[in-house]
C-alpha cells in the first residue's frame, strides 16, 4: 500500500479524525508494523490532553499495539523476519545511554520513549518501532488479546512476580477493573492465595469467576484492612484502583514485611504514615510496565494459562466513541481498535 491511515487528533481534547498518509520506510533499527489490533490505556489522555511535556501535535496515540512485521529496516534482518507476529506496549525503545540503562534498567530510560508520545502509537493502520521495543506473540494468542496484555497486562504481572510474594502467600489486588481484572487472574495463576477487592457484594461472582479464593466489600462495615488481617495478613497488596484513599486503606491489612504495589496512578497523596511502616517493617513502592521481554514473558504466560483480557472490540473509524468510553469507565474493560 502506498497510503495508510491513522486516528489522531489535531490539537488537545480534539475527537479523533482519520486521516491518510504515505506510508513511512523504517530507518536503521526500526521495523514498520501492520497493525491488526490497538487497546486504548487511560495513560492514552495523556497524550490527548497534553498533559505531558513535549506532546506534538496531531497526536496518534496508542500504546497497546499488537500486528505483524511488514517491512524491515537496516541492522533488523537476522533477529526478526516479515510476517512476525509482534506487540509493543508502553515501552516503546530507551536510550541505552543513561545510568538505568547502563546498569541495565530499562523500563525507567531517563529517556523513554513511548508510542503515542515520542513517535505515532498504534490508533492506525502501521507504526514503525524500534526493533528493540518489540515482544513476539505466541500462537494461540489472538491480536486483540495481545494489545491490552502489552501494557495493563505486563504491569500487573510484573508487579506481581516481583513482589515478595512466594506461591502459597495470601496477596490481594485491589480494584477488578482494566487493569485489576487480569491481576486477579495472574495472581490466582502463579499459586498466591488471592483475595480481590472492589465495591460492592455484588461483584463477588465476578471475583470468584477470575480466580480469587477471597472477596472483600471495601463498603462494607468491616474495614478492608480488618478483613484482610482476619484472612492473615497479605504479603502483597497490588493497587490497581487509582484512589489514593482506597489504597491507602489497605495498609494496615499487610502483613509484617508485607508490601504495598502501587500501579494505579492517581494524582492525590497517598496518606500513610512512617508508623504504619517501620514497626511491621512494610513496604512501599510504584511499578512501572516492563520491557519488551517482560511483554514477551507476559504474552507467553497468557498463552501458558489461557489468562485473556475481557475487551469491547471497535474498529478503528470509531476511535473517538471508544475512547470516550473508555474515559467513561463504561469499558468492560479493555476498548480495542482493529484496522480489519
Amino acid at each position: 500500500m502506498s497510503t495508510y491511515r491513522v486516528a489522531q487528533a489535531a490539537a488537545a481534547g480534539q475527537p479523533f479524525e482519520i486521516v491518510e498518509r504515505e506510508v513511512p520506510k523504517p530507518g536503521p533499527g526500526h521495523v514498520r508494523v501492520a497493525v491488526e489490533a490497538c487497546g486504548i490505556c487511560h495513560s492514552d489522555s495523556l497524550f490527548v490532553d497534553a498533559m505531558l511535556p513535549g506532546v506534538r501535535f496531531p497526536v496518534v496515540p496508542g500504546h497497546e499495539i499488537a500486528g505483524r512485521i511488514e517491512e524491515l529496516g537496516e541492522g533488523t534482518q537476522g533477529v526478526w523476519q516479515v510476517g512476525d507476529r509482534v506487540a509493543v506496549g508502553w515501552f516503546g525503545g530507551s536510550c541505552g545511554h543513561c545510568t538505568p540503562c547502563r546498569q541495565g534498567d530499562f523500563v525507567v530510560c531517563e529517556n523513554l520513549e513511548v508510542p503515542g508520545w515520542s513517535y505515532d502509537g498504534g490508533f492506525a493502520e502501521a507504526v514503525v518501532v524500534p526493533s528493540g521495543a518489540l515482544a513476539r506473540i505466541p500462537d494461540g494468542l489472538e491480536a486483540t488479546d495481545a494489545g491490552p496484555m502489552a501494557c495493563a497486562g505486563v504491569t500487573v504481572f510484573n508487579g506481581l512476580r516481583r513482589s515478595s510474594a512466594r506461591p502459597g502467600d495470601l496477596v490481594a489486588v485491589l480494584g477488578i477493573g482494566g487493569l485489576g481484572h487480569l491481576g486477579v487472574m495472574c495472581a490466582a495463576a502463579m499459586g498466591f492465595e488471592t483475595v480481590a477487592i472492589a465495591r460492592g457484594i455484588d461483584k463477588a461472582d465476578f471475583a470468584g469467576e477470575l480466580g480469587a479464593h477471597h472477596y472483600i466489600d471495601s463498603t462494607a462495615s468491616t474495614g478492608v484492612a480488618e478483613a484482610l488481617q482476619s484472612l492473615g495478613g497479605a504479603k502483597v497488596v497490588l493497587a490497581t484502583a487509582a484512589n489514593s484513599a482506597a489504597i491507602t486503606a489497605t495498609v494496615e491489612g499487610l502483613s509484617h514485611r508485607g508490601e504495598l504495589v502501587v500501579i494505579g496512578a492517581a494524582a492525590e497523596p497517598m496518606e500513610i504514615s512512617p508508623a504504619q511502616l517501620l514497626m511491621r517493617a512494610r513496604t512501599v513502592r510504584g511499578h512501572p510496565s516492563g520491557t519488551a521481554q517482560d511483554v514477551q514473558d507476559t504474552l507467553a504466560f497468557s498463552a501458558l494459562h489461557g489468562i485473556h483480557p475481557m475487551t469491547e472490540i471497535m474498529p478503528l473509524d470509531q476511535a473517538t466513541e471508544a475512547y470516550r468510553k473508555m474515559l467513561s469507565g463504561a469499558a468492560r474493560f479493555r476498548m480495542v481498535l482493529t484496522t480489519g
